[in-house]
């Protein structure tokens, strides 16, 4: 406050205090009522020196700022979902590689461990016992041969006879019932020729796939009965993997599989595989099979994929995990997962306008890929997101605005 002014501030004082000392000569009744009358017009004076104090030069207080938000643009994209699954690797095709005569097992004729072709012997078993079999199933066939032989000769004389009327009836009946027997036991012979020959291909036990050989079960020397267990057979090329799909990512990928195929022609899935030490796999492989009802114990579908294995690379046993789309969504919004907020109708975000103004849009959300959240309905190509300072932002304030692409 200036000097100048507490001193019109003091003469007014003193002109109301010199009204005051000439009260005291008056009336009581006009004494009072002049008293009040003066009162309110010190009062008055002292309020006007004060306003004439708050004057251009006096501070006023100050606006709120408006708060700084940093923006960047938003545009749609093709986005494609994928799921994650572990699983556990298996050979395509496993077998259990059995006696099918009985005898001695006489000689291994593998290495344990190693790779065999389709038909490879694995196994010999004693084959004299059947060497033998044989050879008595053909002196049969040959006597039984003889046989015939003689029943179709006979047959021919006693028809001949009998076309003479030198035989009767009854002979050449049983001339010709000869020949079928001798004819039925010749078929008989032949299979029994057929199955000692089996039986002594049988002792010679072959792989029945190609794929990598198992321990053997007995040694050698050991007598064996028709289905012992002698090793097994596991295919490596190509290799199943086995995993399960959660319930709700089972039900988008039938879905949207339909979607594709329009319930024909079913093409499998593409898959990708991730090895143990976190590499990703050089083949891809595709699902060939989903399985049709829900694991109550879990609630997941089982599903297999099928991948190339021709290097030996994927080992049955392995945990590896299994990527596959799920789903592929057109025309969605990535944004920042922190750019979403909540209010009690849902999700929602800040747009910046032309005028920097913020306004409070609700969005419907999808799932958050590669650390971006999806943005199904509610933003358009083009507009500005609020993704820092939207915390305590209102609907219809006014902004600082900061671009994401210059924010240091």
């Amino acid at each position: 406050m200036s000097v100048s002014k507490i001193q019109g501030s003091h003469g007014s004082i003193r002109q109301a205090s010199s009204a005051l000392g000439n009260l005291c000569r008056g009336s009581r009744r006009s004494r009072l009522r002049r008293t009040g009358l003066l009162l309110l017009m010190g009062m008055g004076l002292m309020v006007t020196g004060c306003d004439h104090d708050s004057g251009p030069d006096a501070a006023s207080p100050g606006a709120r700022p408006p708060p700084v938000v940093t923006v960047t643009p938003v545009a749609s994209e093709t986005v494609r979902v994928f799921g994650d699954y572990a699983g556990r690797v298996r050979g395509s095709r496993e077998v259990q590689v059995r006696a099918r005569v009985s005898g001695i097992l006489e000689e291994r004729l593998y290495v344990e461990g190693q790779g065999v072709a389709d038909g490879a012997p694995l196994f010999r078993i004693d084959p004299e016992p059947y060497q033998i079999a044989l050879r008595m199933a053909e002196a049969e066939l040959a006597n039984v041969q003889a046989g015939l032989n003689q029943a179709e000769r006979e047959w021919t004389r006693v028809s001949d006879l009998y076309q003479r009327n030198a035989v009767s009836g009854r002979e050449r009946d049983q001339a010709l019932s000869e020949l079928e027997l001798s004819r039925a036991r010749l078929d008989l012979a032949k299979a029994a020729v057929a199955d000692a020959e089996r039986n002594l291909r049988y002792t010679t036990v072959v792989a029945p796939l190609a794929g990598t050989t198992d321990l053997e079960s007995l040694p050698e020397g050991s007598l064996i009965e028709r289905g012992t267990l002698l090793t097994s057979l596991i295919q490596h090329d190509p290799v199943h993997v086995r995993f399960s799909l959660p319930e709700q990512d089972a039900a988008i990928q039938r879905a949207a599989h339909l979607a594709m195929t329009g319930h024909r022609n079913m093409r499998p899935h593409a898959a990708e595989l991730r090895l143990p030490d976190g590499r990703l796999y050089a083949h891809q492989g595709e699902v060939d099979f989903t399985d049709s009802s829900i694991d109550p114990r879990t609630g997941s579908v089982s599903a297999r994929a099928v991948f190339p294995n021709p290097d030996r690379e994927v080992v049955p046993g392995q945990f590896v995990r299994v990527r596959i789309l799920i789903q592929e969504l057109p025309d969605v919004i990535p944004i920042e997962p922190t750019a979403v907020s909540q209010d009690r109708d849902g999700s929602r975000v800040f747009i910046i306008d032309d005028e920097g103004v913020a306004h409070a849009r609700p969005v419907t959300l999808g799932p958050l890929v590669e650390g971006r959240q999806l943005v199904l309905e509610g933003l358009r190509d083009g507009e500005r997101l609020v993704i820092n300072g939207h915390v305590g932002l209102g609907d219809g304030m006014a902004v600082a605005i900061i671009d994401a692409d210059r924010e240091p």
